[in-house]
């Protein structure tokens, strides 16, 4: 089975591009021209710079001894964390501002949860100097003021949305109805591999980057290119696609996606897409979602702003279909464990969205000779004060 995209936007029976007729002139002329443009030798050639000294690619592959001691078994950090802005979000937006750049597009919005799309793309916007808007939904602006603040002092406009959750779902759909009514001047850079196809195919090239390195560096520190298993959390999908990309078709790597859980799968309260949902459209894709029997979205949740998303990527769904990637669904608490187990056993402070994959740790039959692939997506800095009112509940318990 491939699994990579076929020409209609599909991954197995997830994909395409659902979208108003308003949007179809932009979504087809990205369609006909994202692959001609992209593998255009100046445009690599741009984005290779730009990736090396202006991202600071390649991150490293960090062996962390003292977790792997702990799980008696290899466990190698990509070491997303370090990119530029904190996050992997940089590479998939550097790519895709050298593309809007290249269409003649003046204007650029985005949409973010955690912050750390928003602020990757009021970074790209700084350095390419082009307007920028950033729909964020106005509970996220608060549980991550610092990003928000980074956004603002980068220059670019910060929307708080106020419509149905007031996260992420809600700031894609404002980013869509701003689309729609800009669509001459205007470049959405999504951030994550959801939305209309060429998005989630994009998106996920852009991120490949992170693979293509793990493969080089494994091969030079344990003479191999394959790991035992590619460990990644999962919202949207935009860092596991860049972890999976290069192993999709390597069956002898095993890989791993991490859901959050929230308050617990059947709690009512969870982001558990991939055990909670079933077929449908959300934000111009067929994928999994949190839907009600009627098709009214469930609403997520996540003490991570990165994942609480009712959906899935079409590319992530499909592997969950097809049994090519194991999911796993990591609760709120467990998450705070394993942002608190990184921190103290390898001095690194991961994002919650992060630490997720690292709790996956504890429930895999995990051997000494594997080597697992853990893709450490994002820094902690973003989500200080959500960890610190953790740790002060577990002191006054």
């Amino acid at each position: 089975m491939d699994f990579s995209v076929d020409e209609r936007g599909y991954y197995g029976k997830f994909g395409g591009a659902y979208i108003p007729e308003m949007l179809y002139p932009n979504v087809e002329e990205l369609r006909q021209k994202y692959l001609d443009i992209i593998y255009e030798p100046s445009f690599q050639e741009e984005l290779d710079e730009l990736l090396r000294d202006y991202v600071g690619r390649p991150t490293p592959l960090y062996y962390a001894k003292r977790l792997s001691e702990k799980f008696n078994t290899k466990i190698y950090l990509k070491r997303e964390d370090l990119a530029h802005t904190g996050a992997h979000k940089i590479n998939n937006t550097v790519g895709q501002i050298l593309l809007a750049k290249r269409l003649g597009k003046t204007r650029i919005i985005a949409e973010t949860g955690a912050g750390q799309h928003g602020v990757a793309t009021a970074t790209v916007c700084a350095l390419a100097g082009l307007e920028c808007i950033v729909y964020m939904g106005q509970i996220d602006t608060e549980r991550q003021k610092p990003n928000v603040a980074r956004m603002k002092l980068l220059g670019a406009k910060v929307i708080p949305v106020t419509s149905g959750s007031q996260t992420l779902k809600d700031a894609t759909n404002e980013a869509i109805r701003d689309w729609i009514s800009n669509p001459e001047d205007t470049h959405y850079i999504i951030g994550s591999v959801v939305g209309p196809h060429p998005y989630p195919d994009m998106v996920a090239r852009f991120q490949a980057v992170i693979s293509a390195e793990v493969r080089q560096q494994l091969l030079y520190k344990e003479g191999t290119e394959f790991p035992t298993y590619v460990v990644a959390c999962v919202g949207g999908g935009s860092n596991a696609a860049g972890a999976f990309y290069h192993y999709l078709n390597e069956p002898a790597v095993n890989l791993v996606a991490v859901e959050a859980a929230g308050h617990g799968v059947n709690s009512g309260l969870s982001a558990a897409t991939s055990v909670l949902g079933s077929l449908g459209i959300i934000h111009g894709s067929k994928t999994l979602l949190m839907q009600t029997e009627d098709g009214q979205i469930v609403e997520p949740h996540s003490i991570s702003a990165g994942l609480d998303y009712p959906g899935i990527g079409p590319m992530h769904a499909h592997l969950y279909d097809s049994g090519r990637a194991k999911f796993y669904a990591i609760t709120d608490e467990e998450a705070m464990q394993g942002v608190v187990l990184c921190s103290r056993m390898e001095g690194i402070i991961p994002a919650i969205e992060s630490a997720h994959a690292i709790a996956a740790l504890h429930y895999m039959q995990l051997k000494p000779d594997d080597i697992v692939v853990l893709n450490l997506s994002g820094r902690g800095d973003k989500d200080l004060q959500t960890i610190i009112n953790y740790l002060d509940e577990q002191d006054g318990k």
